[in-house]
């Protein structure tokens, strides 16, 4: 069994905004799959059903950005799944351009909170994760103001394209493995 987590904010105010294309993918997922994400269990909105033939649990924390380890803990503990290998972590990415995908086995939280909270609650960073570029902050810009604003007009297929890819990368890593998806994924454009 897989636990897909996608990383973003509860709430109107964060739809659509480039730190919630993590709530974005998994909302393609449970759409393309068949798959309701309504269930309120573990501070998050949950949807099981199979994708690539495997049983998986889609979820969308609701504790804010910042405390998605809450969540993510509460939910490994309940399920008791292998997080080094069932657990799936979709999140924003401001050092790649808008429409990049990154695979990864593990890594640092580069300096993205939700990461850093899902890493502090589990004491290990060994979690696959797909990273949704979103593009780098402009000169001037706060980086919160940035990650919580829109895509620009120009930016909204890109991104459209991009959520429809990360929802590929997980199947890929369910069916083939994460080597696999890198290998397909993890490419420049």
């Amino acid at each position: 069994m897989y636990i897909i987590v996608g990383l973003g904010n509860p709430g109107k105010d964060y739809e659509n905004t480039r730190h919630n294309v993590g709530f974005m993918a998994i909302d393609e997922a449970a759409k393309k799959h068949n798959i309701s994400v309504s269930e309120k269990k573990h501070k998050a909105i949950i949807g099981k059903g199979f994708i690539a033939g495997q049983k998986v649990i889609l979820v969308k924390p609701q504790t804010f950005m910042n405390l998605s380890g809450e969540s993510v803990r509460d939910i490994i503990d309940y399920y008791k799944i292998d997080e080094t290998a069932e657990l799936i972590v979709i999140s924003d990415d401001i050092s790649l351009d808008v429409g990049q995908l990154r695979v990864r086995k593990k890594g640092s939280a580069g300096g993205h909170n939700g990461l850093k909270n899902i890493i502090l609650h589990l004491g290990h960073d060994e979690f696959r994760r797909i990273r949704m570029g979103v593009g780098e902050k402009p000169s001037g810009y706060d980086l919160a103001d940035y990650v919580l604003g829109h895509f620009q007009q120009d930016e909204k297929e890109q991104i459209a394209e991009s959520v429809k890819k990360a929802v590929e990368a997980l199947e890929v890593i369910m069916t083939d493995g994460p080597d696999a998806a890198m290998n397909q994924f993890n490419k420049k454009g």
